[in-house]
C-alpha cells in the first residue's frame, strides 16, 4: 500500500457479508485486465511509444481501477456500513467510510 494513505490496512476485520464467489471471479477478471494493461504501459515505455498513446492508456488503466474500487464501496456501503448501522455503530463504520472516501478521492 502507498504511503500516502492514512487508514491503516485492517487484517483482522472480514466483511459483514461474505463476498459470493461470483463477486470474488468478477473483480478478480477485472484486476487481471487492468495488470494486461499495465504490462501493455510497461512495453510502451520499453519501445519509446508516443507521450500522448502512454497517457491515454493510463486513463484508461486509472478508470478501470475507479470502477473497481466504486463496486467495492458499493458493496461495503449496502453490507458492512448498513449492518453498523443497524447494530448501532453506524457512527463509527460512517467515519471509517469518510475516510477511506477522502484517500479515494485524491
Amino acid at each position: 500500500m502507498s504511503d500516502e494513505l492514512s487508514q491503516d490496512m485492517q487484517p483482522e476485520k472480514s466483511p459483514a457479508e461474505p463476498r459470493t464467489s461470483e463477486e470474488k471471479q468478477k473483480i478478480v477478471n477485472r484486476l487481471k485486465r487492468v495488470e494486461g494493461q499495465i504490462r501493455g504501459l510497461q512495453k510502451m515505455i520499453e519501445d519509446d511509444r508516443y507521450c500522448v498513446d502512454i497517457l491515454i492508456q493510463l486513463s484508461a488503466a486509472q478508470a478501470a481501477l475507479k470502477k473497481i474500487g466504486f463496486s467495492v464501496l458499493e458493496r461495503h456501503t449496502k453490507s458492512c456500513v448498513s449492518r453498523a448501522i443497524e447494530e448501532g455503530q453506524g457512527s463509527q463504520q460512517i467515519d471509517e467510510l469518510v475516510s477511506v472516501l477522502k484517500q479515494f478521492y485524491k
